[in-house]
């Protein structure tokens, strides 16, 4: 492990001053992520910010509807939160989908929008990483490449993102809230992370200097029909070949509102879009689900190793939008 030094923010100002005053600082919270990437080499950062003690764990309900999340709360609070389970379902479900109930106490909503990739070739300071080492090459491009990317990939890098919990933010049209010295600013969570481009090294969009403070879900009355699916090589503690948020409202058999993301296919969690599109007004039957799924993959570039990924993602999305129908979508 490289040497480092080390402060602890006694608060919010605090936490972004020094991120100012260390433009190569790294915060950290949880550490579940960070400390795995420090121990393997993975991590530049000299100087480490803790911020584990600020008082942003709360999980509050907003007047004009919906919640804000803490960043510091911790993926069993915002599992086990009955708020969430009642009108967010999908959100709980896919954070139990995940890593182990050891992580998920100490993992918090922060760390996880800010996870890096779980790629090997990034994890294997041996091989060649554009991710790791901007120039220096993408082995995972012409190497095994059955867990990377069909979506949004570039010859710089073919890295997908690895959060469950930020797939379903995607489904759920969250907000990030980051400050800065500057002040407070909202990102949507379609906007924060990144994809690869030739600067495969910026996961996010984040500004130099800011911190997430907390994440808004809005008042989606239909969130309540979330359905999250994951389908990975084992049950326990892995990560997602393909993974699918959905939620939906259906009205008189008639579908009024629906989103789906995926997971496991891109850099970041990919929207649905002409999906999405295709299924507004349409009939809720298995038909129509179809040929949604045949949409969303049809802009799908699979790799040497990762072509059976396509046909995957279309069938998850078929049998998540029935299952969203069924759980409350329908009316």
């Amino acid at each position: 492990m490289r040497n480092f030094t080390y402060i602890r923010a006694t608060s919010l100002e605090d936490a972004v001053q020094g991120i100012q005053d260390h433009p190569q600082a790294t915060v950290i919270a949880g550490g579940t992520n960070l400390i795995d990437r420090l121990k393997g080499y993975l991590e530049p950062s000299s100087h480490l910010i803790d911020i584990s003690r600020l008082q942003m764990q709360q999980i509050e309900s907003l007047s004009q509807g919906g919640l804000r999340i803490g960043a510091l709360a911790s993926n069993t609070a915002v599992a086990d939160h009955p708020i969430i389970r009642r009108d967010y379902p999908l959100l709980s479900r896919a954070i139990l989908s995940g890593a182990s109930q050891q992580i998920r106490n100490v993992a918090t909503v922060g760390g996880n929008l800010l996870q890096r990739t779980r790629c090997p070739y990034f994890s294997d300071p041996a091989f060649p990483c554009n991710k790791r080492h901007p120039g220096s090459g993408c082995s995972a491009s012409t190497g095994i490449n059955r867990l990377h990317a069909i979506f949004g990939a570039s010859d710089h890098c073919v890295a997908v993102h690895p959060s469950d919990f930020c797939v379903a933010l995607a489904a759920l049209d969250a907000v990030v809230e980051a400050q800065g010295l500057s002040g407070k600013r909202e990102i949507p969570i379609t906007e924060f992370h990144r994809l690869p481009g030739n600067t495969p090294e910026q996961d996010t969009n984040l500004q130099p200097g800011e911190l997430i403070t907390s994440v808004i879900l809005p008042p989606l009355v239909f969130a309540k029909s979330g359905v999250y699916l994951k389908l990975r090589d084992r049950t326990s503690y892995s990560f997602a070949l393909v993974s699918v948020a959905t939620a939906m409202e259906v009205r008189d058999h008639q579908i009024q509102a629906v989103r789906i993301a995926l997971g496991g296919v891109a850099h970041k969690p990919w929207r649905a879009v002409a999906a999405e599109q295709f299924l507004r007004n349409k009939p809720a039957t298995v038909d129509s689900f179809k040929q949604a799924s045949e949409l969303a993959l049809q802009e799908a570039k699979p790799l040497e190793h990762n072509g059976f990924k396509i046909e995957m993602a279309k069938r998850a999305i078929e049998r998540a939008l029935m299952a969203s129908v069924q759980t409350g979508g329908q009316e």
